[in-house]
């Protein structure tokens, strides 16, 4: 509508959601799922309302909401490494006051650690991700990537270093293992990379309920020996 690039308007929008959400957080009693599911919803209907406006309406709103994974081109590749380098640097920079913060934000006031700070930079890190990706899987699909790769490690493993690492390789191998599948099946490569973390999370739930029964019903047998 505008005629600049959609990277341009994804910082704008990303700038005004991150203060959105933080006035939200400030202002009123509501959590932070609140803000979000409410600036999410508004600023996807605006960016929908933008995007009819223009002639090619219907496939510029697919490419938006869900990306194209196989038309990725080097200069996307080349700033997708970029930013993934910013958002581990920062992550490793800044991990004391990250994990304080998503435990209490109190005690990371008592700490001196600057919770708000230290939000503020959260979610820059998290909008930086979901604009490095938003090309390739689209602003709905990106959040099935950001949700579902730690889920599916924190079914796996317990402390949040190696839940950190875990996330990181099922998000690698889910975007292989979509890739694959999407080829043979014939499916949306997007929309098969961004549901293939939700379905190893899925598999790892079914997986730990089993084993939980299996070793529930030793503890019983050994406890009442015949």
């Amino acid at each position: 509508l505008f005629d600049f690039s959609p990277v341009v308007g994804a910082l704008a929008a990303a700038g005004v959601m991150l203060f959105g959400i933080n006035l939200v957080h400030r202002q009123t009693q509501f959590s932070e799922d609140t803000s979000i599911g409410l600036l999410f919803v508004g600023m996807l209907s605006l960016g929908v309302i933008l995007v009819s406006r223009t002639a090619s309406y219907a496939g510029n709103l697919a490419s938006i909401l869900f990306g194209d994974a196989l038309g990725v081109t080097s200069g996307d590749v080349v700033m997708l490494l970029v930013l993934v380098v910013v958002v581990i640097a920062a992550s490793v920079v800044l991990y004391r006051p990250f994990l304080v913060l998503s435990f209490n934000e109190q005690k990371a006031q008592l700490l001196g650690l600057r919770p708000r700070i230290a939000h503020a930079a959260l979610l820059v890190l998290i909008t930086i991700a979901i604009i490095g990706s938003f090309r390739t899987v689209g602003t709905l699909l990106v959040f099935g990537m950001l949700v579902g790769p730690p889920a599916a490690a924190s079914l796996m493993v317990r402390r949040v270093p190696a839940i950190m690492s875990v996330a990181a390789l099922v998000g690698v191998a889910s975007v292989a293992i979509g890739l694959i599948v999407s080829y043979h099946a014939d499916t949306s490569a997007s929309a098969t990379v961004a549901v293939t973390p939700v379905v190893v999370f899925f598999v790892g739930l079914a997986f730990r309920s089993i084993r939980r029964r299996i070793t529930a019903s030793r503890n019983g047998v050994i406890g009442h020996p015949a």
